[in-house]
């Protein structure tokens, strides 16, 4: 079989094993005196393959979904080919592609993804398939702004004051900013208007369209968008969830958006892909969402068929007290492990060394890690920490001439 694709303008070489993958020494580096066993420590378990369901991650380094927003209308670019692929091919077991809106009004900013319409499909499509040749998982995180929706990008904060808010004239919505209540993040946002259950309806079967399209892109992945304080988890809160009908008040009526989209997605996205969570495990906030609120909803969100549990926090309330530091999310991680048998938990928070993400997994904190801005300053942050831990994995073909050489191997 040839290494090549028939199509010469798809010309890539077949990645065998898959970049990220974890090896015995090649012949190159027996002849060159590191023969099989020099390494005399098992596999960690951050090159160990996880299965879930039909799927095998060929390590459990992940990079989390970020905001990269870089598009027009959501539709993806060069840029976001780019910018995925980049983590594929230097070895990646899985890509969360950033927050994409379910709905117009369901992103950020005007300049978030989007799997609104039809149309944004081919060009993931396109993304998903250069991350495949690399042997990743592709996920997407589908997700809703509600209340913090209409605001500018990123890469503008500072440049007017404190507003944060995304006039018509600059693409926002500021008419169809939603939320469960009519109550502001802060002064900085506009205030949402609360939603009518028509438009919950609404935006649960978008939340559903967007799966479908999902598929058809052919992502492997779909994570639901729980936290932050955007549109599902502001209903989870009762700091921002004020409502007295079925969806306000009691835990159940809480978190029965969340549980009504989780269920709607599991019924369209394939039985044999996985389905994740993304949630703010605590509002840091006294009187807010909690860990043990999270740990109650993880064990039904695992009979409603979700797979794993992507464990973040805060974003919700401007009252948030955060304990920043090294790893400090990593706690919710462990309490989902130990408290909800059966639900993979992903950590997630300043995670940004070879041997803390080590140890996160060898101490059985968590399943799998969810990096972020350490893949933003080093996107070789799988091949970084395999040399500095000692471990020999397969390296793009193309970069194998970049190996770093260390005691076990030339990685």
């Amino acid at each position: 079989m040839s290494p090549f694709v028939s199509d010469p303008r798809d010309f890539y070489q077949l990645q065998d094993p898959a970049p990220g993958t974890a090896t015995d020494p090649s012949p190159l580096e027996v002849k060159q005196g590191f023969a099989k066993g020099d390494n005399p420590s098992p596999l960690p378990k951050i090159f160990q393959p996880l299965e879930i369901r039909d799927y095998t991650a060929k390590n459990r380094i992940w990079v989390s979904p970020m905001c990269m927003y870089s598009a027009q209308d959501g539709f993806s670019t060069d840029f976001h080919l780019s910018h995925y692929s980049q983590f594929a091919m230097r070895g990646a077991g899985l890509v969360m592609v950033e927050a994409s809106g379910v709905q117009p009004e369901g992103r950020i900013t005007p300049n978030c993804l989007g799997i609104y319409k039809d149309e944004h499909v081919p060009g993931l499509r396109r993304i998903v398939s250069h991350m495949h040749k690399y042997g990743t998982i592709a996920g997407i995180q589908l997700a809703h702004s509600g209340r913090k929706g209409s605001t500018i990008p990123l890469q503008q904060y500072g440049t007017r004051g404190e507003s944060l808010k995304s006039s018509v004239k600059e693409g926002g919505w500021p008419e169809d900013v939603y939320g469960p209540s009519a109550i502001a993040y802060d002064n900085h946002h506009y205030t949402p208007k609360a939603m009518t259950l028509k438009q919950i309806s609404e935006t649960k079967r978008a939340f559903i369209d967007a799966a479908v399209r999902a598929d058809r892109a052919g992502f492997d992945v779909v994570e639901i968008h729980g936290a932050h304080g955007y549109l599902l988890f502001e209903f989870l809160s009762p700091l921002s969830n004020k409502r007295t009908d079925e969806y306000g008040g009691s835990f159940e009526n809480r978190t029965r958006l969340l549980l009504e989209v989780a269920r709607g997605i599991r019924q369209v996205w394939p039985h044999n892909k996985p389905l994740f969570v993304r949630i703010s495990s605590t509002d840091w906030v006294d009187g807010g969402w909690t860990i043990e609120d999270t740990v109650e909803l993880g064990k039904i969100l695992l009979n409603a068929g979700v797979d794993l549990i992507d464990c973040s926090s805060a974003g919700n309330d401007t009252r948030q007290n955060i304990p920043l530091g090294p790893g400090f999310q990593i706690q919710f991680a462990e309490r989902i492990r130990n408290e909800v048998p059966g639900m993979l938990s992903g950590a997630v928070g300043l995670i940004t060394t070879s041997v803390q993400a080590r140890d996160v997994l060898e101490e059985e904190k968590a399943d799998v890690l969810f990096i972020g801005r350490e893949f933003l300053r080093n996107p070789s942050f799988v091949y970084k920490t395999a040399h500095e831990l000692g471990i020999n994995i397969k390296w793009n073909n193309q970069y194998e001439r970049g190996r770093l050489k260390t005691k076990y191997s030339f990685i």
